[in-house]
């Protein structure tokens, strides 16, 4: 049976036009972000945003009603993490995909611990911080762990920095660094100087650490762990908590704090109950921080984490005006203006990657020219 070699070439060029057209009305493909990814991204920051927030303001309620501890404030940081248990039952593992060679227990070990002792000092250096700092100021001087993350995600992540980017941490980082000059304000009349460089040295300590904490994190799930399951997040929250508990009981009793807790629950201002509701709620609203947080490194990075909690902080503050009567200045409100502008100038390069990762993969889909 002969063909008229018009009528072939027809065929495949009617042939192309109903497969670009399929491509064309069919569902994104799959590097685009579908509507779960993104209800899970908006679940992650809910639970970070919610839970960075609470604890902030009860860890400086716990200080300001006559909590004095240091290391029973560092402890509710870290000591919540059986809450974990519950999401382990609640996951579904049977849709996942796992590592065919996962890592081994020896190294994995290695990994817990080493996170779990930075944890534990890193939660100390916070504490001292929120102890020694208004919490409105604490909040804002921690928007400095923007900067150490991109620096650290730099080398370790190989992060590529955009113009957008570049003006991200630019911004935050000058937005914390301009309440070095502080000091001299009414609101911090109240705190010696000597205490209050003490607490600014530590809360950026513990930022810095923070910000290598988050890219490390990002570094394990992309080069050791290789999994895709809900369960690695949930792993790398729980068993590096173990080590850092134990390291913040042994601190707790060597430094001979233990023996005054009964006596700060006597005193606490608001009442024995309120007391340890304060501490379990703190403890609490650090584990929901987790989640999230670590939870947007997994399905995103590091330096995308640490964007969404920088986002949060400038409620603290607003919120500490109320609830502590701390002073709003006008150097306050240009640190939180510029942590605003820095999240909104990351959050658009975010949106940029997005749109032309999507539109590239379709244009590579589609093709250009007909066969010969």
């Amino acid at each position: 049976m002969n063909f008229d070699m018009g009528e072939s070439k027809d065929v495949q060029v009617e042939i192309m036009d109903q497969e670009t057209e399929q491509l064309t009305t069919s569902p994104p493909p799959p590097t685009q972000k579908n509507y779960k990814w993104w209800l899970q991204i908006m679940i992650y920051i809910f639970f970070l945003l919610t839970g960075q927030t609470s604890a902030t303001i009860l860890g400086r309620l716990y200080f300001d009603k006559g909590g004095n501890s240091k290391w029973m404030a560092t402890f509710v940081q870290t000591s919540g993490f059986p809450l974990i248990l519950l999401f382990y039952f609640l996951h579904n593992p049977t849709s996942e995909n796992t590592q065919p060679n996962p890592p081994s227990n020896l190294s994995l070990l290695f990994i817990y611990t080493v996170f779990g002792i930075f944890l534990a000092a890193n939660s100390f250096l916070y504490s001292l911080g929120l102890l020694y700092l208004p919490v409105s100021t604490y909040t804002l001087i921690s928007a400095s762990q923007l900067g150490f993350n991109a620096f650290f995600s730099f080398f370790l992540n190989s992060q590529k920095f955009t113009p957008f980017i570049i003006n991200s941490v630019v911004l935050l980082t000058i937005s914390s660094t301009l309440l070095m000059f502080q000091t001299d304000s009414t609101e911090s009349q109240e705190i010696p100087k000597g205490k209050y460089v003490i607490g600014f040295i530590c809360t950026l300590s513990a930022s810095a650490g923070y910000g290598l904490m988050l890219s490390m994190t990002q570094f394990c799930f992309i080069k050791v762990f290789k999994d895709e399951s809900f369960k690695v997040v949930l792993d790398m929250i729980f068993y590096p908590s173990i080590p850092a508990t134990l390291a913040v009981v042994v601190g707790l009793f060597a430094s001979g704090e233990w023996k005054g807790l009964k006596r700060e629950m006597e005193v606490f201002e608001l009442g024995n109950v309120a007391y340890l509701m304060t501490l379990i709620w703190i403890a609490i609203c650090w584990q929901v921080f987790n989640i999230g947080c670590v939870g947007l490194i997994f399905q995103v990075s590091s330096l995308f984490s640490n964007v969404i909690s920088t986002l949060g902080l400038p409620i603290v503050p607003v919120l500490a005006v109320f609830v502590f009567h701390d002073k709003m200045d006008g150097l306050k409100v240009i640190s939180m203006l510029l942590a605003i502008w820095g999240f909104v100038s990351y959050a658009y390069q975010h949106y940029l990657d997005d749109y032309y990762n999507s539109k590239s993969d379709v244009d590579e889909m589609i093709p250009h020219t007909l066969p010969e």
